[in-house]
Order: C-alpha cells, then sequence, then structure tokens
C-alpha cells in the first residue's frame, strides 16, 4: 500500500512528492474549489493506492460539479470505476475548499469552508489509528491491534465487490438523474429482488428465488457468480456468470436498473459484463419516459388517445391524473395489447375485472391499475411506467391508465385507442421492417450484378 498525492483540476495536473504507506491521525488534506461554477468540472486527490492487483484500488478525495453546486466527497475507485462514494446517499455541498481529516481523536471526516461538517465515520473515541485500504477496496479504520472499528463495506453503494458480503434486508441502491424514483436490490428471506422505488412504494420488476424455496442468509459475489448462503452458512444456489473470467464486482446500473455482474477485459482494457439481469431493452423499468410505451420493435411510443374536441394528447401531456379520483374528475381507459414490467400493489382480495378498474378511480394517489385474469389479481401503482407491448391475443392481463375526465373517453373511446395505439406502434414497425427488406433488395440485386459481371467476364 502506497500513498501518492496529486489533483486533477479540468486540465491542470498539479503533483507533490508526498508518499507515505498509511494515513495515521492527524492526517488531513485540503482541496480548492472553484470560486465560478463550471460543468464537468472534476478534482481529486488520490491518497492511497494499492498494488496487489490491476486494475488496482484507488481513494480519493474529490470535488465534483453538479446542479450548479460543487460536491465534496470520499471515493474508493477499481480502476476508472467508482465502486464506493461517502456522498452516495446524500451530497456534501462546500465552498472555497474540501477538506479530509483523520483527527486525534480517530474520527475520518469531511469539512468545508469555516470547518463545515459534512460527513463523519462516526469513530472518535475508539482507539482508531489509521486509515487503510484493503486489498479487496475495504476502507477501514482500525485500532493499534488492527481490529476494524469502520469499513466501507458495511455502507454499500450501487455496486458490490468481489468478496463483499451482503445480508438479509441489505441492499445496493442507485439513482438515475431527473428522476424522484431510485433503483434498489434487496436480499430478502425468499429471494433476491430488483425494486423501483416511487413516493415509498415499491415496484419489483425481476426476482430470483434459491432452489427448493430455501431460506436466504447472506450472498457474496464469487469468481464465477453471485453465491448465495442459506441458514447453515451453506451455499444452496448461484447466479451463474455465464463467463470464463474471474468476477470482480456487481452492479446496480444508475441509468437502466439493470444488474450486472462485471470482469475486467485485458483485450479491450475495460470492464465487461458477463451477465445481465435483464436483456430486453422494454422489460426495464424506465426504458421509456413517464406514459410511454416500449414497443414489439423496442423502441418508445407515447400512449395517445383521441380527445373529445378530435386532438391528441402524447405522453403525459394532458392525461396526467396524479392526486385526482371519483368519477366526477377522472375515468379509466384500458390501453388493448399493452402491460407493464412492474408488479404492483396486490388487492388482498381478488376482484373482478371492473372492480379493479374502480378500486383506481377512486384512489386518489392511483394512476394506473393491472387485472390478471388468469389468477384473478387486481395491482394499483402510483406511476405509469414499465409499460410495454405484447402481440394482441397474448395478453393475459389488462392494463387500465387513469386519464383526466374527458380525455380519454372511457367505453366510448375505446375503439379509437386501439386503432390510434397500433396506428403508432404499426409506424414504428413498419419503418423497420422498410430499412430490413431494401437492406435484403439492395443485396441480392447487387450479387446478381456481380454474377453477370462474372459471367460477361469469363466470356
Amino acid at each position: 500500500m502506497k500513498l501518492c498525492f496529486f489533483v486533477f483540476l479540468i486540465q491542470f495536473l498539479f503533483t507533490h512528492g508526498h508518499c507515505d504507506s498509511d494515513i495515521h491521525i492527524g492526517y488531513k488534506v485540503t482541496i480548492p474549489v472553484p470560486t465560478e461554477y463550471s460543468e464537468g468540472f472534476t478534482g481529486r486527490a488520490f491518497i492511497i493506492e494499492s498494488i496487489q492487483m490491476f486494475p488496482n484500488f484507488k481513494v480519493a478525495l474529490s470535488v465534483e460539479s453538479g446542479e450548479q453546486k460543487y460536491s465534496c466527497s470520499l471515493d474508493v475507485f477499481l480502476g476508472d470505476v467508482k465502486v464506493w462514494s461517502s456522498g452516495h446517499f446524500s451530497r456534501f455541498y462546500t465552498t472555497e475548499k474540501c477538506v479530509l481529516e483523520l483527527t486525534q481523536s480517530g474520527d475520518l471526516q469531511l469539512k468545508g469552508s469555516e470547518d463545515l461538517l459534512g460527513w463523519k465515520a462516526g469513530t472518535s473515541g475508539q482507539g482508531v489509528e489509521r486509515l487503510n485500504l484493503l486489498r479487496t477496496g475495504n476502507l477501514v479504520l482500525v485500532d493499534a491491534l488492527d481490529r476494524i472499528k469502520w469499513q466501507s463495506f458495511n455502507f454499500p453503494t450501487n455496486i458490490m465487490l468481489w468478496g463483499q458480503r451482503l445480508n438479509v434486508r441489505t441492499h445496493l441502491t442507485s439513482f438515475p438523474n431527473n428522476s424522484t424514483s431510485f433503483f434498489s436490490f434487496e436480499i430478502q428471506h425468499d429471494k433476491l429482488a430488483l425494486n423501483l422505488n416511487s413516493d415509498k412504494v415499491n415496484y419489483t420488476y425481476w426476482e430470483f428465488k434459491p432452489l427448493d424455496n430455501q431460506n436466504i442468509t447472506f450472498i457474496k459475489v464469487g469468481n464465477k457468480g453471485v453465491d448465495i448462503f442459506g441458514d447453515l452458512y451453506t451455499k444452496i444456489d448461484q447466479i451463474p456468470s455465464g463467463g470464463f473470467q474471474p468476477l470482480q464486482f456487481m452492479a446496480l446500473g444508475n441509468e437502466t436498473g439493470n444488474l450486472g455482474l462485471y470482469y475486467y477485459s485485458t483485450e479491450k482494457g475495460k470492464f465487461e459484463a458477463s451477465f445481465l439481469a435483464i436483456n430486453n431493452t422494454c422489460d426495464l423499468p424506465l426504458a421509456c419516459k413517464p406514459y410511454g410505451i416500449c414497443t414489439l420493435s423496442d423502441v418508445c411510443s407515447c400512449i395517445r388517445f383521441i380527445t373529445r374536441d378530435g386532438m391528441d394528447s402524447n405522453c403525459s401531456n394532458g392525461i396526467s391524473s396524479g392526486g385526482y379520483c371519483g368519477k366526477n374528475q377522472v375515468e379509466m381507459v384500458e390501453l388493448p395489447g399493452v402491460t407493464t414490467v412492474l408488479k404492483g400493489t396486490r388487492v388482498k382480495d381478488k376482484v373482478r375485472r371492473e372492480k379493479c378498474s374502480d378500486l383506481c378511480l377512486d384512489d386518489c394517489n392511483c394512476t394506473a391499475a393491472l387485472f390478471s385474469f388468469d389468477l384473478g389479481e387486481c395491482f394499483l401503482y402510483g406511476l405509469v411506467r414499465g409499460v410495454k407491448q405484447v402481440l394482441l391475443g397474448n395478453e393475459s392481463s389488462y392494463y387500465f391508465v387513469k386519464v383526466l375526465k374527458g380525455s380519454g373517453g372511457g367505453k366510448a373511446k375505446s375503439s379509437g385507442l386501439r386503432k390510434w395505439v397500433l396506428v403508432v406502434v404499426g409506424v414504428a414497425d413498419g419503418l423497420i421492417l422498410v430499412v430490413v427488406l431494401g437492406g435484403i433488395g439492395y443485396y441480392v440485386i447487387q450479387k446478381r450484378r456481380k454474377n453477370l459481371q462474372n459471367i460477361d467476364n469469363t466470356s
């Protein structure tokens, strides 16, 4: 383990010839924060670097731009990938300076101007002597006997490193840009699940249950997949990576919400996915924007319908119904050939299709409903996301969207809705079909011309 300190600010590189083996109490490092805001700015001081592997782990004090402000954080990198950050859940915004200090009392702290405290490990008075980076990427505070008093592994972000262990009721989280929702990968007693979290409601869009419905105690990332352990700390199942290269981490994507297992490709010089939980674009929860449909061609189209004045609305324009309820204000419109990848809040008692629609109609927090006629179950939703098209005739459910009174047309406009949705989807599919057939036709014509030229040359 060695310490090499340098700061990268936009296009300027400052190096300081200061190297040490460990960070001990009393250590302090400062990065200046620019006075004027600059989008895309990043300043870092790498303070510890491991030498046991390639790519190696590095610890950095970082200043980054975002939301017209500068944040200060302590980060761990594996190569160029940020695998842990003190600012994952809550960013510490500061001006003038960003300071990392391991105090004499043994607490690791981030401070701003005028010693404003932005983050701390909370280990004051526990005998901490130094900060260390283990070969697993675990950042630890230890005492004189090397006993761990704090570790980054206990505060998972969106990445789980090789050898890291996550117990039941812990989770990974990721936060897409410009969204009030967030993703979570959760370890439950009976399954592993991917959830979209919105307004304190969890909508599951992928899950994995171990063999024979055994209880889960914890999981670990091994060389060949995610190992699942049961009550007696014995391995009961595995999510295989499907690759031959040793894994280095599992990540929950910030923008897609997809779960992936990653290895380092020496040929390409970057991390590659050997396993993805979801391989179809339309099965991703945020594949399209609100009130959008992911079509059979994996392209997005807005939910469209004929309004009573003859004009059409698309996506959330004119049909957003959040906060409205009752037949005097809103109505439910069925979207034929459409379902959702999200598992909503299930109504406890089995109800009929019409009752399922009415339950959403009367609930001010409900914006959509899904009725499964195979199981007779009703699910309610507080958002219209994860919507995708299915082949007509293959539907196993009815999907209803709540719209403002008079904009959707209810039952009277259901035939118009069916026709309009098919026209929108048909155009998208038709364009793709024209391109494909055109390419094939061009290839056949060119090949025929070449054959005729060859015949002419030989004759």
